[in-house]
């Protein structure tokens, strides 16, 4: 990461008038840069092997800025950007400041924050999944159905996040739908808070979004959702769309112990009234609910100060009222990592899915890691080697 500072006196003809009237501010520039090779055992019937972006970590540059206003005051920005490296395309839907863009004010007792943000489910609960981890996205839930994995952001969203009391913080988000004559349509709202004391950490978060397939699945592209496409491509749950709401309630801990850590997390989602066709598509008329339950257990261990090893095992169970049987999703996974610098490191992952029962789009369901195309079966293996910068 290379910070670049500039007194506002640099600009000014005086240098030390400037620095007497305004505060110090400064602009840091940042990225990851990762590329590798996937190869898949099954993607929609055929083997796969392709050159792809951002697996472990998703590429991106960014701007984060602040501007010190006096008495413990700061004026504060970030404008993070995603990109495929493999080809120079935007990533988030072709925005272009589609991972993060917002501006506030932060002071000894916490920041708030305006604009495109992440959720407190991602503030609190996701670091424990080892997708944000060293796993990286074809190691999150079925189809980042959590959305631990960052899959999704809170558009138009006001933050809150408190500082850290002996160990202790809270947070909070609210997007505002901004439809004329009905305030909770397309509205997203959470809060969540974390606890960190020696090597044991742990996080809790509550998510809710009305409308999502338009406000929160909706939300990764350059124009407007509308309730006529899916705005979800998973089979995991694109055909649930036509949810009138979605919630989500995460927890998650950690413990390190010498070179070990030992981490879990958990997440109840619901896709609460279906055949709400004003939300999203209902091409089954489903009614009702479906639920998913979802269970992740990991392991890392740090061999050496330069390479470390981990593996996961992650439980999806699906179930619904008045909608179908649903689906079971068993996921495994193994990585390593080498550091060649502090910045710079190659890595190693396979992963196994295995899914039974019958999925969103009533049909029998089928493996689906994250992001990648879809087997034409119930299982697949996907086996990543990659190169990661950051600078």
């Amino acid at each position: 990461m290379k910070k670049h500072s500039y007194s506002l006196c640099a600009i000014a003809a005086s240098s030390a008038f400037a620095t007497a009237a305004y505060g110090q501010s400064s602009v840091t520039l940042y990225g990851i840069i990762d590329a590798g090779f996937n190869y898949q055992s099954n993607a929609n019937g055929g083997r796969l092997f392709a050159m792809t972006s951002g697996v472990n970590q998703g590429s991106r540059f960014g701007l984060l800025g602040s501007e010190d206003l006096g008495g413990g005051l700061k004026a504060i920005f970030r404008l993070e950007n995603g990109f495929d490296v493999t080809n120079g395309r935007l990533g988030q839907g072709g925005l272009m400041f589609g991972r993060q863009a917002y501006v506030g004010l932060s002071n000894p007792y916490g920041t708030l924050t305006f604009g495109r943000q992440y959720d407190s489910l991602i503030d609190f609960v996701s670091q424990y999944s080892v997708s944000n981890q060293w796993g990286g996205y074809i190691s999150a839930h079925p189809g980042d159905l959590d959305n631990f994995n960052y899959s999704f952001r809170s558009n138009n969203a006001v933050k809150f996040t408190s500082a850290n009391y002996a160990g202790f913080s809270f947070g909070g988000t609210y997007s505002l739908g901004g439809v004329a004559g009905d305030v909770t349509r397309n509205q997203i709202w959470s809060v969540g808070a974390g606890y960190t004391r020696g090597p044991f950490s742990a996080g809790v978060a509550y998510l809710n979004a009305r409308n999502p397939n338009t406000s929160l699945f909706g939300g990764n592209s350059a124009t407007a959702a509308t309730a006529t496409a899916a705005n979800a491509t998973s089979p995991v749950y694109r055909g649930f769309l036509s949810a009138h709401s979605y919630q989500d309630i995460g927890a998650g801990a950690s413990y390190t112990y010498g070179s070990a850590t030992f981490g879990a997390t958990y997440s109840n989602i619901s896709f609460r009234g279906m055949g709400d066709t004003t939300s999203g598509p209902n091409p089954s008329r489903y009614t009702g609910n479906a639920i998913f339950n979802n269970a992740e257990v990991n392991f890392s261990y740090q061999i050496t100060p330069a390479w470390m090893a981990g593996v996961a095992y992650d439980y999806t169970k699906g179930s619904s009222n008045n909608v179908n049987e649903g689906a079971t999703y068993h996921q495994a996974e193994a990585s390593t990592h080498y550091f060649l610098s502090k910045r710079t490191d190659v890595y190693l992952s396979a992963i196994y899915q295995h899914a039974s029962g019958v999925d969103s789009t009533n049909n029998k369901a089928v493996a689906a890691i994250n992001v990648l195309t879809p087997s034409s079966s119930d299982s697949v293996k996907v086996v990543r080697i990659g190169l990661r910068h950051k600078f």
